[in-house]
C-alpha cells in the first residue's frame, strides 16, 4: 500500500492492538484483525487485501496483490483474484459472527424448568403450592452447580409478611422438593385479582443469594376446589419501564395515577387478615319448676367471639416482624368493661391465638351494638403500635356486615370468617 507524501497514515484501535512487534516490516496480525473489519481512512478500494503476493488469503479464500500493505477489511466491489462472489460470502461469515458474539450469553442460555400444583381451597380461604421440582437450572457457582430454593410472593403487594420459602438443596441443577407451602386468608376476591410470582434462586452464604428465574401465574385460572399442574420455564424478571421511554403527556398522566394511588392507600391502607369466628348463644330454655333468677344464674346468653390467627401482618418492628395481640371493644361502651386482650405472639407476622371472649348481651341489644377488633404490635418501654382493625355491626359494609347479618341469623351457631384489616376504623377514634 502507497501513502501519499504528506499525508500521515492512521490505523484504528483494533490494528493497533494487532501490530506484530517482530523486527521487520510492521504488519497487523491477520487473524485478529479479522475480527475487526472496520475501513481504514488510508485504504482504498483497489488497496491490497493481505499482504500475501498473489496468493490465497487463508480466511476467506480470495487471492489479493500488492506486497507490505496494510490488511484492509473486504468490501463489496473489492477486487482479487478469488473474484466478488468470495468476497461476499467472506463479508456475509465475518457479519454473521460478529453477531452472535455480540449477544449476550445470559438471553441464550436456559434457566431451567418448574414443576409445581396449585390448589384453592374455598372452605378454609387457603391456596396451597405444592413445588415439586426443577430441571435444568442455570449453574451459578464454581463447581458448575447450584444450591437453589423457591420463593413465593403475591403481587401487588409483595413483602416479606407473604413471602414462604422452600428448603435448600445443595449442589445438584435438578432439584426435588415435593414441598407444600400454604396462604392462609385469601379470598375470592384475592384469587381474581392477585398474581403468585414463584422465583427460584441460589442460595450463598458468603455473598448474597443469586437469582436464577421465576414464573409468574395469575390467580384468576385456578378454579376453586381444582388442582391445577404447572411445569414451566423460568424467565428473567420483566424489565422496569423507564420514564425517559415516556413522552411527557404521558409522564404527566403517570404522576397523577401515582398520586392518586397513594392518597387511596394512605386512605385505606391494608395491613394483613383476621380470622374471626362469632357466636350468638341464646339462653336456655326455663325447666320446669326453676325461676328466672336460678335460671339467669345457670345459663347467660350473649356474644361469643373467637380469635383465631392472624396473616400477612404489616411489619412494625426494626427486625422486619411484629409483637402483635388483639383487642376487641364491643360498643357503645358506657361503662368501659368491654375490652378484651389476648396474648402477646413474639416476632412473627403470622400468629396463632385460638382465644375466646364473651359478652353477654340480650340479642335486642346486639343489634345496636358495633364490635370492634384492632391487631396492636407490643412494643416494650414506649406505646404499642397500631396494625390495623375492623369494625363489624349493623352500619358496616362488605364482608364485615355479611360477617354480622350470619351471626344474628344463624343462632348457636359458630360462622368464621377472614377480614381485611385497614389502617384506619370507620368512625372510630383508632389511628396508626
Amino acid at each position: 500500500m502507497t501513502v501519499r507524501k504528506g499525508k500521515r497514515m492512521t490505523i484504528s484501535i483494533q490494528e493497533h492492538m494487532a501490530i506484530n512487534v517482530c523486527p521487520g516490516p510492521i504488519r497487523p496480525i491477520r487473524q485478529i484483525s479479522a475480527y475487526f473489519p472496520r475501513l481504514s481512512p488510508t485504504s482504498s478500494i483497489s488497496d491490497s487485501l493481505s499482504p500475501n503476493q498473489a496468493g490465497v488469503a487463508p480466511t476467506g479464500g480470495v487471492g489479493a496483490t500488492g506486497s507490505g500493505g496494510l490488511l484492509s477489511p473486504l468490501s463489496p466491489g473489492a477486487t482479487g483474484g478469488g473474484g466478488g462472489g468470495g468476497t461476499l460470502s467472506m463479508m456475509s461469515s465475518m457479519d454473521t459472527s460478529i453477531e452472535i458474539d455480540s449477544c449476550d450469553s445470559d438471553d441464550n442460555t436456559s434457566l431451567g424448568t418448574l414443576e409445581f400444583d396449585l390448589l384453592y381451597e374455598s372452605a378454609t380461604s387457603s391456596l396451597h403450592c405444592t413445588v415439586l421440582r426443577a430441571k435444568g437450572l442455570k449453574p451459578m457457582d464454581f463447581n458448575g452447580l447450584a444450591d437453589p430454593y423457591v420463593k413465593l410472593h403475591l403481587l401487588p403487594g409483595a413483602c416479606k409478611a407473604n413471602k414462604l420459602k422452600t428448603k435448600i438443596v445443595r449442589n445438584t441443577l435438578n432439584p426435588v422438593w415435593n414441598e407444600t407451602l400454604t396462604y392462609c386468608g385469601i379470598t375470592e376476591e384475592d384469587m381474581y385479582r392477585k398474581t403468585l410470582r414463584v422465583s427460584v434462586c441460589d442460595e450463598d452464604k458468603l455473598t448474597h443469594n443469586e437469582f436464577i428465574g421465576e414464573a409468574r401465574v395469575a390467580l384468576r385460572r385456578v378454579k376453586p376446589d381444582q388442582p391445577k399442574h404447572y411445569n414451566i420455564c423460568l424467565e428473567h424478571p420483566p424489565p422496569l419501564p423507564s420514564p425517559t421511554a415516556m413522552s411527557a403527556a404521558l409522564r404527566g398522566i403517570s404522576c397523577y395515577l401515582r398520586e392518586w394511588e397513594s392518597e387511596q392507600q394512605r386512605s385505606l391502607e391494608e395491613r394483613g387478615r383476621l380470622l374471626l369466628c362469632l357466636q350468638f348463644l341464646p339462653p336456655a330454655p326455663l325447666p320446669e319448676g326453676e325461676t328466672k333468677a336460678e335460671a339467669k344464674e345457670r345459663a347467660k346468653g350473649g356474644l361469643c367471639v373467637g380469635v383465631r390467627r392472624c396473616a400477612h401482618l404489616a411489619a412494625m418492628d426494626v427486625n422486619g416482624f411484629s409483637d402483635p395481640y388483639v383487642k376487641i371493644y364491643l360498643k357503645p361502651d358506657l361503662k368501659k368493661k368491654s375490652k378484651h386482650k389476648t396474648a402477646v405472639i413474639k416476632k412473627t407476622l403470622n400468629p396463632e391465638f385460638n382465644e375466646e371472649f364473651f359478652y353477654e348481651i340480650t340479642f335486642t341489644e346486639l343489634s345496636s351494638k358495633t364490635l370492634e377488633v384492632t391487631v396492636w404490635d407490643y412494643d416494650l418501654g414506649k406505646s404499642n403500635d397500631f396494625i390495623g382493625g375492623v369494625s363489624l355491626g349493623c352500619h358496616s359494609q362488605g364482608d364485615a356486615l355479611q360477617h354480622w347479618i350470619d351471626c344474628l341469623k344463624n343462632k348457636g351457631q359458630k360462622v368464621e370468617r377472614w377480614h381485611t384489616l385497614t389502617n384506619e376504623l370507620p368512625g372510630s377514634t383508632f389511628h396508626e
